[in-house]
Formats: structure tokens, sequence, C-alpha cells
């Protein structure tokens, strides 16, 4: 597996894995994460175009997982990090993390934030072995209430939710 730029011919690609990666929240009763759209190809190629894409790609060059960032506050924020279930479990979510860590320091970030569910095994318990911490509500950025609210909007909220950080 190599972490690359994503390209204009991936997006289709990123969609499928957005809809497998969300399969597995029906099992905890989250029908409407797994059935929620994935990034349009309009918004996918906007990443892309600004250099904020990452795709991590098997021995076939074939698209696994994938990851779009915005600079937020002084941090790299995940977007989005999305993996296929057919390649989980061999460390695809967090080369992808770590890749971007890489680009963060490069541009001069201090740390990378998300946004997640905080009781999904795969989602905040997963974040937090990979070094993010649980920002108190004192500790968000304007930026970050911005994205909280933005997600409240669109339902999310309906689960618990937490912002992370995880120092560069």
């Amino acid at each position: 597996m190599r972490i690359r730029p994503a390209r204009r011919s991936d997006l289709p690609l990123l969609q499928e894995i957005e809809r497998a990666a969300g399969e597995p929240f029906r099992t905890l009763a989250m029908s409407a994460v797994a059935d929620d759209d994935p990034p349009p190809l309009d918004l996918l190629d906007e990443y892309r175009r600004a250099g904020r894409a990452w795709v991590a790609a098997d021995a076939d060059d074939r698209p696994v997982g994938y990851l779009i960032a915005d600079p937020v506050d002084g941090a790299a924020h995940v977007e989005q990090v999305s993996v296929h279930p057919s390649a989980a479990r061999r460390g695809v979510g967090s080369s992808l993390i770590d890749h971007l860590a890489l680009w963060a320091g490069e541009q001069r970030l201090e740390a990378l934030t998300l946004t997640t569910f905080s009781h999904v095994p795969w989602n905040a318990p997963y974040y937090t072995r990979l070094g993010f911490r649980t920002l108190t509500e004192a500790e968000l950025t304007d930026g970050l209430r911005k994205i909280r609210a933005e997600e409240a909007e669109h339902g999310l909220d309906r689960w618990p939710r937490v912002c992370m950080r995880r120092e560069l």
C-alpha cells in the first residue's frame, strides 16, 4: 500500500469507499450515517485540485482508503477519512493520518484536528490510540465550533460527537 495524491479518475472510487465504509454503522443502529450520500464529485475534485486529497492505493494502484483535509485555525482538519471494509485493520487509516501529519508539518501547521463519534469503536477510541485527545468545550476554536454547527445541521448530533486534536 502506498499513499499518493488523489487523481481525478479516483474520485468515483472514493465515493464507493465512502458508501462501503458507512455500512458498519448499521450494526450500531446508525443507519442514517450509512445512508448518507458520499461527498459529491465536484467537492472531492476541489480537494484534489487544492492538493488536500490523498488515497491509500493497493498493489494494483486502486484506492482502498482516502483522506481529505482543510486548514482550520492553524491545524490540518481531517474532513473525512474512510477505508473500504475489505482493507480494514491493516493500518490504512493510520497511514493516511500519518501522511496528513507530514503534510501539515510542511505547511507549518501545529496540529491535526477532527470531529468524530465518541462511542463508535472505530472512531474516537481509534483516534485516541493514534495520539488524538478529546478537546473540552473551552478548547474549541472558532473554526471547530463552526464545523460542529454544520454537523448538527446535518443531523450528526443525534449521536455523541467530540472534537479531537493531535499535536505535531
